[in-house]
């Protein structure tokens, strides 16, 4: 299987990567795994003009880097979604690439299966709610399978994150798909 991992997280060694890397050292047993960081990406958000939707290509009417992401996700059977948590939603970076998957493009996809990565500070048992709701609408909506979700609350500062099972949870979840 072919995983693509789309990690919003502009902070380079952060709490979001290290919950990657131990994903993808998991998933990399059986899969072959790509990790996105949509910050290096140029990607400006949706005009919400539509183009995509007049022309046979579906190309878009903006030129960026969005069109090497599309690429590699029309090569994905299976797309994680990873991501620091800001104001009880995902990084502005990841959400502008999600928001540009509002182009019929998407429908020539082959992705059955998803993944939600979720890292944040705050330790409010309602911290990850809103993302949760948009993913399941998403799961719905394109009829796709979760293939399981590692949340973590209470980590602020880098390396935070090693003070949990969560680097643990993640490795499991990635051996499992």
């Amino acid at each position: 299987m072919n995983v693509l991992i789309l990690s919003g997280s502009p902070r380079k060694g952060g709490n979001t990567e290290l919950l990657v890397e131990a994903f993808v050292k998991g998933a990399s047993q059986k899969h072959h795994v790509e990790v996105v960081s949509v910050h290096d990406y140029k990607v400006s958000p949706c005009l919400g003009c539509n183009a995509c939707f007049r022309n046979e290509q579906h190309t878009c009417a903006q030129k960026d880097d969005m069109a090497m992401i599309y690429e590699k996700m029309s090569h994905a059977d299976m797309l994680v979604i990873a991501s620091p948590v800001y104001f009880y939603g995902l990084s502005a970076q990841l959400k502008t690439v999600i928001d540009r998957c509002h182009n019929p493009i998407r429908d020539t996809f082959h992705i059955k299966k998803t993944a939600l990565l979720l890292v944040g500070a705050a330790t409010l048992t309602e911290l990850f709610d809103s993302i949760l709701m948009q993913y399941q609408l998403s799961l719905n909506f394109f009829k796709l399978e979760d293939a399981g979700r590692v949340l973590v609350r209470g980590v602020k500062y880098k390396g935070d994150i090693k003070n949990t099972n969560a680097l643990n949870e993640a490795f499991e979840l990635g051996q499992q798909i």
